[in-house]
């Protein structure tokens, strides 16, 4: 495509007010159901080190969630920026937990430990039929995606209208492993998005 950083920059744009205008009530409405779709789908995350993320101009929240898989046996963590071209460090949260406003002011634990996560909840601007999600444009995700061998379970969250046709994924760009909306759990397989049940996503 040409001038894609220009088509991606004005989709972000379109896909964040697009989110920050819905009503509380919708979004509370379907935030619920990706909250249960999430119990629902994946218990395994009970066990995990699992990197959230805190909620930013309109995103779902995960953190109700979390606390849930965290009162199962899981252990939470949120992302810092450490530095522009610098995979994210996860550090343990709790609820409670001091917090410092880091990059965007988007707040991060104080000073507690670095965690290396087993899987990590993505906030979605927009995805593709491919599973590419569509961020911020910072490169974050992807950055401390390449460095983990293996990869970590990686969920991305969205509502649907987020969903594109297509985000045209550059070389570098990692797709999800999953995506959540308010419509169900789809699975990438075969570089497409494949809609599964809970139960079948609870048995993989």
């Amino acid at each position: 495509m040409d001038n894609l950083l220009e088509w991606r920059k004005h989709k972000r744009k379109q896909l964040i007010v697009s989110r920050e205008t819905l009503s509380a009530a919708i979004h509370q409405q379907w935030s619920q159901t990706i909250s249960d779709l999430l119990k629902q789908g994946f218990p395994k995350l009970q066990k995990m080190n699992i990197g959230i993320y805190w909620p930013f101009r309109g995103e779902y929240d995960p953190r109700p969630i979390a606390q849930y898989f965290m009162r199962h046996g899981a252990t939470l963590a949120l992302p810092e920026v450490v530095g522009k071209d610098k995979p994210l460090c996860f550090r343990e949260w709790l609820p409670g937990t001091p917090l410092k406003n880091g990059a965007y002011g988007i707040p991060v634990p104080i000073e507690t430990r670095a965690i290396r996560v087993d899987a990590l909840i993505i906030p979605v601007v927009g995805f593709d039929q491919h599973g590419y999600r569509l961020g911020y444009g910072s490169g974050y995700f992807d950055r401390t995606l390449a460095t983990y061998q293996p990869q970590p379970l990686t969920i991305g969250i969205a509502f649907e209208i987020q969903r594109l046709k297509n985000v045209y994924a550059q070389p570098h760009d990692i797709a999800l492993h999953y995506i959540v909306t308010e419509k169900g759990i789809f699975r990438t397989e075969d570089h497409e998005l494949k809609f599964i049940s809970t139960s079948q996503c609870a048995d993989e």
